[in-house]
């Protein structure tokens, strides 16, 4: 198998090379803040990766980190390269760098993610994937190291903007089970009993299941995503809505409430610290 490049080993990056690597991939790793795996050789700069690897994975943060990464990518990589998106980019700015990719005989998919850091860990995450098919099925057995299910969405951006109205629906529902959460405190209700009505009843959704015993009422607020990259994908999402003219009431306020808990909380504070955002804010 051909040496693989991966770019970005933060929270979600470094568990999902991880799985690459124990699945024998040979890899070739750069992150700017230097962290490497034990046993995998590392590059200090991205274009050092560029002229090794013929596909090369990108998992991070947001558009403007893809940018930098990727002009200094672009000149070093071989006509026939790949290059796979698998954070959470703005579908525009990614079929730009698919674009600028092609002018030089190489391609790229935007593959982003959605699942905590354990799903990471697991490599149970579920993978959007856009893009042409060939390209698709090259990648293929990396991403299927990597995630569960794996959902092709169409053409290139498709998958990132999938992924940021994705993330919005779950930001409504962990912003409807926080709420709720608080009402039940204040009328002296079992919050564990409350849980279980949630998940055997209509209320059911990936926040009660996941977030409201395990990161809410314990009061641990680690889910493994951070509130700044929800905003972020909120914003993406707003984007796409407002471009659309649909209908965002609930998405603008969403986009309000999560930009106020950056600010009170901090970016990097976890999204479930919604709910402790909510409590100090009252009503």
């Amino acid at each position: 198998m051909e040496e693989v490049g991966f770019i970005g080993l933060g929270m979600m990056g470094r568990p999902m090379a991880e799985n690459l690597h124990a699945k024998g991939v040979p890899l070739l790793t750069c992150d700017a803040a230097g962290v490497t795996l034990p046993g995998v050789p590392a590059e200090a700069a991205p274009e050092a990766v560029g002229r090794a690897a013929r596909t090369v994975i990108l998992m991070l943060p947001d558009s403007r980190a893809v940018a930098a990464v990727m002009e200094a990518l672009l000149p070093a990589l071989a006509p026939g390269s790949l290059v796979v998106d698998m954070g959470s980019s703005l579908p525009a700015e990614t079929r730009r760098w698919g674009a600028a990719l092609a002018g030089r005989g190489s391609a790229m998919l935007d593959a982003p993610v959605s699942g905590s850091v354990p799903k990471a860990r697991a490599g149970t995450l579920a993978i959007m994937v856009g893009g042409e098919e060939a390209d698709f099925l090259r990648a293929e057995p990396l991403l299927r190291a990597m995630g569960e299910a794996i959902i092709r969405t169409g053409a290139l951006g498709s998958a990132h903007a999938m992924k940021a109205l994705n993330n919005f629906v779950y930001a409504a529902g962990l912003l409807a089970v926080s709420e709720a959460a608080l009402a039940a405190e204040r009328e002296g209700l079992d919050l564990g009993v409350f849980t279980r009505v949630l998940n055997a009843s209509s209320g059911r959704n990936v926040a009660s299941e996941t977030k409201l015993a395990q990161e809410i009422a314990s009061g641990r607020y680690a889910g493994g995503f951070q509130l700044g990259l929800m905003r972020k994908d909120l914003e993406t999402a707003g984007a796409l809505v407002e471009g659309a003219g649909t209908p965002r009431a609930l998405l603008d306020l969403c986009r309000a409430l999560w930009a106020e808990a950056v600010a009170a909380e901090g970016a990097k504070a976890d999204n479930t610290a919604i709910h402790r955002f909510l409590r100090a804010r009252g009503s």
